[in-house]
């Protein structure tokens, strides 16, 4: 039985959210699949995982339906079931900024995990994490700045402190899987910066170099129950004690053994 993990979203307009996670909630059941869900109006966020023929059916038909027609999938083998159950939300916003008004539309933006390589030698680069610090603490790209934000709301004050000495630079910007790059991208733009968002985050990165070790450095965590992969998209063993050392990251650590990652 070979397992797959894949992660996706799209910001496209759902007329009907509610009755879209109706219909992601009985073909997740009937592929017997597992994962997280969140619809919005202004799109769909997800990682799923089970049986590799289950999953790509799911993606066949999400990408047979208007406007996901370009979903770009990230996929990584599992060695066992990441998710107990299939669940699916529908929210205000697929990723909440903090920002009014702000859409994932800088497209512009987007470079390949080829790009970003060079990008990560360019002397007039910035390389910036746009995750949460214990994310960074885990593992990163080389040279990578961390905000040492504790929310994503957070992240804008951080920008706003160090927009002017990254005036005439590039900032190259990433997160897990590529989600709240765009919301960031278009606003950093509208504040006069220059930015380059990695496309599909870290885990399509992953994905498109065997050799990935030599920019990522550590682990990368992913919010499910493996915890932590490598940087060839393997389980580490690593354990959510070890992430979540910090008291104030004690809800994160409830959190994350809600997922049962002992369980097979």
């Amino acid at each position: 039985m070979a397992l797959l993990h894949s992660s996706f979203y799209r910001f496209t307009p759902m007329a009907d959210p509610t009755a879209f996670a109706e219909w992601l909630r009985a073909r997740g059941a009937a592929l017997t699949l597992g994962g997280v869900v969140l619809v919005a109006p202004e799109g769909l966020s997800a990682a799923i995982a089970g049986e590799a023929d289950d999953v790509r059916a799911l993606e066949s038909e999400l990408q047979a339906l208007p406007g996901l027609a370009d979903l770009h999938v990230k996929h990584n083998a599992c060695e066992r079931r990441p998710f107990s159950r299939f669940k699916v939300s529908v929210k205000r916003e697929i990723v909440a900024f903090g920002v009014p008004g702000v859409s994932g539309d800088a497209t512009d933006t987007h470079v390949s995990p080829q790009r970003w390589r060079e990008l990560l030698d360019d002397p007039d680069t910035v390389v910036l994490d746009n995750r949460n610090s214990f994310e960074f603490q885990l593992g990163r790209f080389r040279g990578a700045i961390d905000p040492g934000v504790a929310h994503f709301r957070d992240f804008p004050a951080y920008v706003e402190a160090h927009r002017s000495e990254w005036q005439g630079k590039t900032v190259a910007m990433y997160c897990t899987g590529g989600i709240r790059c765009e919301k960031t991208a278009a606003w950093m733009q509208a504040q006069g910066l220059k930015v380059a968002q990695l496309d599909g985050g870290i885990l399509n990165f992953l994905e498109a170099f065997p050799d990935a070790a030599r920019d990522w450095e550590g682990e990368c965590y992913v919010f499910d129950k493996r915890i932590a992969i490598d940087a060839q998209a393997r389980e580490t063993g690593t354990t959510a004690e070890q992430v979540f050392t910090d008291p104030a990251d004690a809800w994160r650590l409830a959190r994350a053994k809600r997922l049962d990652p002992g369980e097979p």
